[in-house]
């Protein structure tokens, strides 16, 4: 139980319930995370401390955008070794959770993490983020589009917003500077549907780590063109 108090301060502090099960989940989960990154890169963080504040807690922090509370399907694009949804999905076990990744090794992992963890009502996908939004049982399906992924706003929003409702979301975790990178997508996020709804800061207690949520506000359907073909995306960004 040594990180059981930080992990239940924190999640007291977004007004969320925290077990002794939840954490019994995380804690298997991490060691999954440690024992798999031998074999597959899925993360330069292998301290125990540092996995629970900088994937777990930081994960977790999404819901001081309070939707999160209330939204029944997410989905999280290039969710890597599963941030956030997993942690999401294990403090919130009513969220219908779908995690999509390109890369099929990781998504053997997310799987056995699954079955480990015994979650419920989650789901992975293993492709481009691209060619499943143009499917009909994924476009514009989910309260919440969310991504941790290492790319630009611009890009991140059209690869995300397809995939939500009208009035849903889309959530990007984003590092400590990004008004330069949300002023240059604003056009790109009002072609694709959206509109800029808030930017809020985070920081995770007892470090210096600070992190920011972009929030996005689908307010209108996504035209069909969009997402463009792979490739295209990142070399010819919206303008």
């Amino acid at each position: 139980m040594e990180y059981f108090e930080l992990m239940l301060n924190d999640c007291n502090k977004e007004q969320l319930v925290f077990t002794e099960d939840m954490y019994n989940k995380f804690i298997t989960y991490k060691d999954l995370i440690k024992s798999w990154n031998e074999k597959i890169n899925l993360t330069a963080i292998t301290d125990d401390e540092e996995i629970i504040k900088k994937h777990f807690i930081d994960s977790i922090k999404v819901f001081r955008f309070d939707y999160f509370k209330e939204a029944k399907d997410i989905i999280d694009i290039g969710t890597g070794g599963g941030f956030p949804g997993i942690p999401i999905k294990i403090v919130n076990e009513n969220i219908n959770m779908v995690l999509l990744d390109s890369l099929n090794k990781r998504v053997n992992f997310l799987n056995e993490v699954i079955k480990q963890l015994r979650l419920s009502n989650i789901q992975t996908i293993h492709g481009r983020a691209e060619d499943f939004s143009q499917d009909k049982n994924y476009r514009e399906k989910f309260d919440i589009a969310t991504s941790r992924a290492v790319a630009n706003l611009t890009v991140l929003s059209e690869l995300c917003l397809p995939y939500v409702k009208v009035n849903g979301y889309f959530v990007a975790l984003k590092g400590p500077s990004v008004d330069i990178e949300v002023s240059e997508a604003k056009n790109a996020i009002g072609t694709l549907g959206g509109r800029l709804h808030d930017i809020i800061k985070v920081e995770i207690e007892n470090s210096d780590l600070k992190h920011n949520l972009v929030i996005v506000k689908k307010i209108k359907e996504t035209p069909k063109q969009f997402p463009r073909k792979a490739g295209i995306i990142s070399k010819r960004p919206l303008k």
